[in-house]
Formats: C-alpha cells, structure tokens, sequence
C-alpha cells in the first residue's frame, strides 16, 4: 500500500491523477453526481444476458441533487466527485467508512478492484440494510481508495476500458461486455 508521500510524488509525475482529499494514506472519494436509481422492472425476471433486460432495472438518473433518500433495502449508484487516473502499475482497492456502516449503508459491496489504465469517475454501489431511511448528502465522505504498485513484469500498454468511467452513465453493461454464447473448455 503506498503512503501519501508516494501518491503525492505520483501525482507529481503524472503516473496518476486526483484532485480530490487524502484520508490517512489513501483518497477519500465522496458522492457527486449522478446517481442512478434502481426502479421495480415490469418483469420479476431480468434475463443477464440480454442487455436490454438489464437496462429495465434503472429509473432516471437524478443529475442535480443536495440530498437524496435511501431507503431500506434500497441499492443506489452513486458517481465518485473527482475523476481518477490510475497508470501502468498501479492498482486501487475501495473501502467504505466504517463510521457509515455502523448506521447500515454499505458501500461499494463488490469488486473492489480499480485496475491499472482507469480514467474516469468511480462508480460506487451503495445499499441501505438499515431499518431507517438513510438521507445521503452530494459532496459527503462515503469511502476511501487505497493505492498498490504492482510487482513484477508488467505491461506499461493499459487500455482505458470502453465501459468504464463514464461520467453520464453509472448502469451495467455486463451482457453488451460478456455476450452468451458457447461455452469454452
């Protein structure tokens, strides 16, 4: 894990960029815009290999916002405030703040992982399993990345992945990247 010196001498050098708060030795990301809400589709099954069935799950994406409520039971995605760039070598992990899942909002619940080459705005997942609604504020704290450099041979040639970090558009794409087809053994 690097400490913030080395993020801050990375940054210096351009292998990566953020503008926004450190947190101890890592960024602190906060909630910016948009969300995206997810809605009752019109079906109860959501086929995951059919794209437009995915695309069923989501309500409209609420762009200017102050506070917004999540209620129990409820899983919100969130846009990070500040872009990240991540170069070759260098790997990010998310967290939540403990402070917010002692009242039961967790954050980023899966995939943990930014890989090297990202550029853009994070995508948080956020679930209310409280009893209580839980009102969420544009700019607060919900989570902090921590920093790896990479061991080993690597390849300094990272993709920006054509899904990811887009701004506008926080929904899966997960059956337009890994359409079904046959299996391979």
């Amino acid at each position: 894990m690097l400490s913030t010196k080395s993020i801050t001498w990375l940054i210096s050098q351009g292998a990566m960029d953020w503008s926004g708060q450190f947190r101890d030795d890592g960024l602190l990301l906060t909630l910016g815009s948009p969300l995206q809400p997810l809605s009752a589709p019109g079906t109860l099954v959501i086929d995951l290999a059919d794209q437009s069935s995915i695309d069923e799950l989501y309500g409209e994406p609420v762009i200017e916002w102050k506070t917004h409520e999540l209620m129990p039971g409820d899983i919100l995605l969130g846009a990070v405030e500040e872009p990240l760039r991540l170069g070759p070598g260098l790997v990010g992990m998310i967290g939540g703040l403990s402070h917010l899942a002692r009242v039961g909002l967790a954050v980023h619940v899966t995939s943990p992982f930014v890989l090297p080459g990202w550029n853009g705005h994070l995508t948080l997942e956020l679930v209310n399993t409280s009893p209580a609604v839980l009102r969420l504020h544009h700019g607060m704290p919900v989570a902090r990345l921590v920093v790896f450099a990479l061991n080993g041979p690597r390849s300094d040639d990272v993709a920006s992945h054509p899904f990811y970090g887009r701004e506008a558009d926080l929904k899966s794409r997960y059956a337009a990247e890994f359409p079904v087809g046959p299996i391979r053994r």
